[in-house]
């Protein structure tokens, strides 16, 4: 209802020849709000005639027998009470009668103090990469007070690539602030939550290196990050659209230029301050950080195999030396070193994230004539052999790549495929692949199975031979089914005597 200060001010003013539209925007409220004031006479404000009293012992019963569910409260007073109200002023009679489950508490504000606070997040996207659609994880960093931002795509998220990026972004700026908080991430927390976090030692002790402390915000409290979380939105509908990609390096290196650049001149949307500028400003509160950090690393344990070959992430790298028995492999982000007895044997640049099964070999020295010991064979030839054969066959590969398709070894199957079309007419080979594909046979015996019985139709029927019934009645017959049967070792003797007298 209106109150009476309000309807004595429209009244007032009024009088003192405001028009009504000068009135409502006065006083902020409704222009038909200052229309219907001045339609009544003063001192009787209109009376609801349609308020409706529920007892609060009711609504207290209702309430608790709905665990608290105000939806399910108003359908029962609606049903089996005949009481019809709106579910707003529902929800304002719990709140009033204090029923009501505790409200969400305000979210605190914090000040926004020069060098004091960094936050950091990731989310998943699924972003197209050279026309495939490919599922990568973001990992943005964001400083608070002048708003610059540092993001970097991964194929996967790990402890080990988190101090990675770190390393990198930190490196970038030369400066780092006093906090940085996160959500509860098991990259960093230990156990615990909130305040009570606790963090692993080993991300305590990077942390100490560049001279800033974890924080993390109570479950549930988002918002306490909220820079960050807005800095994914505005990739969703700044950076993204309207933009290509090759790989996940022309996705990386264009993404670093929208951050630190193009983004970081233009000025915020409400501020109006430009974050490159601020970050100039914020520079004597930051911490600056120290020149001899050593980049992050991880140690790792493999065995050479009879060649000379160690397995690491798919790939397959060459000792020069011939040695037996384990190394130790140091991995960087974009390197690996081998050691042996902290003897440092070589080094190698790690390729792109995507190609697998591939071997290295230093380049000053000539190639290995022998491959990697299990080393995975493809079939990239012989997919592009069948396809060559007939739109059949393409159809037959396409089908083994989709979900539909269970086979397990689908290379090896492939290449048994190719082997079995060398061997037969390839005219009859595309009628097997067709009904294959027909019936959805991804084995390689099903399909020869089907091109014998295929060949089988083909084959002319041959003509009968005449045969005499009465054969037996034959004189040559009754004389020589009673001769003796031939005496296997008389033949044995006449070739070791051949053998004797070459000899």
């Amino acid at each position: 209802m209106i109150e009476e200060q309000t309807r004595e001010a429209v009244r007032t003013l009024f009088e003192q020849g405001k028009r009504k539209k000068e009135i409502a925007r006065f006083l902020g409220i409704d222009i038909k709000t200052v229309r219907t004031i001045l339609r009544e006479t003063a001192g009787s404000p209109k009376s609801r005639s349609d308020r409706i009293l529920l007892d609060d012992e009711l609504l207290k019963q209702l309430y608790h027998r709905c665990n608290g569910y105000a939806q399910r409260v108003h359908e029962i007073l609606r049903e089996e009470h005949k009481i019809h109200l709106g579910y707003s002023t529902l929800t304002r009679l719990l709140h009033q009668h204090g029923v009501e489950r505790k409200a969400r508490e305000r979210d605190e504000r914090y000040p926004d103090i020069p060098g004091a606070e960094m936050q950091h997040d990731t989310t998943v996207y699924r972003v197209s990469l050279g026309g495939r659609e490919r599922r990568i994880v973001c990992s943005g960093l964001y400083f608070r007070y002048c708003k610059m931002r540092y993001v970097k795509f991964f194929f996967r998220f790990n402890r080990f690539l988190l101090k990675c990026f770190f390393h990198e972004a930190l490196g970038f700026f030369g400066y780092t602030a006093r906090s940085c908080i996160i959500d509860n991430t098991s990259l960093v927390v230990l156990y615990g939550s909130g305040e009570r976090a606790v963090f692993h030692p080993e991300m305590l002790a990077f942390a100490r290196q560049y001279g800033f402390q974890w924080k993390a915000h109570r479950i549930g409290l988002a918002n306490r990050k909220a820079g960050k979380e807005r800095n994914f939105l505005t990739m969703e509908t700044n950076f993204f659209p309207g933009r290509s990609f090759r790989d996940i390096e022309d996705l990386n290196r264009q993404a670093f230029q929208w951050a630190t650049e193009r983004f970081a001149r233009r000025p915020q949307s409400k501020s109006r301050l430009i974050p490159r500028q601020l970050f100039e400003e914020e520079k004597p509160y930051l911490l600056k950080l120290p020149d001899d950090i050593p980049p992050p690393y991880e140690q790792h344990q493999r065995g050479i195999d009879d060649y000379g070959y160690i397995a690491f992430e798919g790939n397959y790298y060459w000792i020069p030396e011939k040695l037996q028995g384990t190394v130790t492999v140091i991995e960087y982000e974009r390197s690996i070193a081998v050691y042996r007895k902290n003897t440092k044997l070589i080094d190698y640049p790690l390729p792109p994230p995507e190609v697998k099964n591939q071997q290295f070999s230093p380049p000053d020295r000539p190639v290995p004539q022998h491959q990697p010991h299990n080393r995975r064979y493809g079939c990239t030839e012989e997919q592009k052999r069948l396809r060559e054969m007939g739109e059949v066959c393409g159809a037959y590969l396409a089908y083994l790549d989709s979900p539909a398709c269970k086979v397990r070894y689908k290379d090896k199957l492939v290449r048994d495929l190719y082997r079995f079309s060398t061997k037969i007419d390839p005219s009859l080979f595309l009628k097997a692949i067709d009904r294959a594909l027909k019936y959805q046979i991804n084995s390689v015996a099903s399909v020869e199975r089907i091109a014998a019985q295929l060949l089988q139709q083909q084959l002319p029927t041959l003509p009968a031979v005449p045969v005499d019934e009465h054969y037996e009645d034959r004189k040559a017959y009754q004389v020589g089914r009673f001769s003796s049967e031939a005496n296997p070792s008389e033949y044995q003797r006449l070739l070791e005597q051949e053998d004797r007298d070459e000899r």
